[in-house]
């Protein structure tokens, strides 16, 4: 059976590998909840950011940790130790840093059952709402900084998609968009593809070069005055442009 260090080891390794693919990014960290944590752990963080690509810089920032990754930032509150008798302070300050963050997430360590027990209650007690922000609860430090930079790096990779999405779309539109105007210019005599590229640089819209006269065609094209007086006579004649055309 293979055992907890083992499984440890493969998981860091999956995540390289996620990591090089999606390009890493940038770590910001707080020189403050830097100053609180042992030195062999910022050794932890900093090593395993390295190999997965993401360049840490010490900042003095509110939240413990904020991540640019993928064109996109994630706040962090990194609790690594529980205070079962003093909870207040925390759900204060969470509450107010999910005012100054849209995308932001608390990270919790309960190593112990009466920790876990008194995080649940306390979670309550101070009227959080589930998901806004999302708790995520671990078992040690290390494992919660793993889930931290895959947190971070699902976050930019789904905003990386989006952005994908949302290019190809607008291409897609484009592309629509011009086969109308070149089949509508290609309904003018004369017109080639040629001629339909020219007067949508140099003019724009079909609404556009409905309007325009033949001296402005003249000036801002390189069409023939026959084909600049047979497009002002196009869309002044509804005889020419509603007549069915037979290519």
């Amino acid at each position: 059976m293979e055992n907890s260090s083992q499984r440890d080891a493969n998981q860091m390794d999956g995540n390289r590998v996620k990591a090089k693919n999606s390009g890493g990014g940038v770590c910001l960290m707080s020189n403050v909840w830097r100053d609180e944590q042992h030195p062999s752990f910022i050794n932890f963080m900093s090593n395993f950011l390295c190999t997965n690509s993401f360049r840490l810089n010490f900042v003095p920032i509110v939240p413990d940790l904020i991540f640019n990754c993928g064109g996109l930032s994630v706040a962090f509150a990194f609790l690594t130790s529980w205070d079962c008798s003093n909870t207040s302070p925390i759900y204060s300050r969470v509450q107010k840093l999910k005012k100054q963050f849209a995308n932001f997430y608390v990270v919790v360590v309960l190593p112990t059952k009466e920790q876990n027990d008194s995080f649940v209650q306390s979670y309550f007690r101070n009227g959080m709402e589930i998901g806004k922000p999302p708790f995520v609860a671990v078992q040690d430090i290390e494992m919660g900084f793993e889930k931290i930079v895959k947190i971070a790096h699902s976050r930019g990779a789904c905003k990386q998609q989006d952005v994908i999405l949302k290019l190809r779309t607008e291409r897609k539109r484009s592309v629509q968009v011009m086969d109308a105007f070149r089949r509508v210019m290609s309904s003018v005599p004369g017109l080639d593809d040629h001629d339909a590229n020219s007067l949508n640089q140099a003019i724009g819209s079909i609404e556009a070069i409905a309007k325009a006269s033949k001296e402005y065609i003249l000036e801002n094209t390189d069409l023939s005055v026959e084909k600049a007086e047979r497009i002002r006579s196009f869309f002044r004649d509804p005889k020419l442009y509603l007549s069915p055309k037979i290519n």
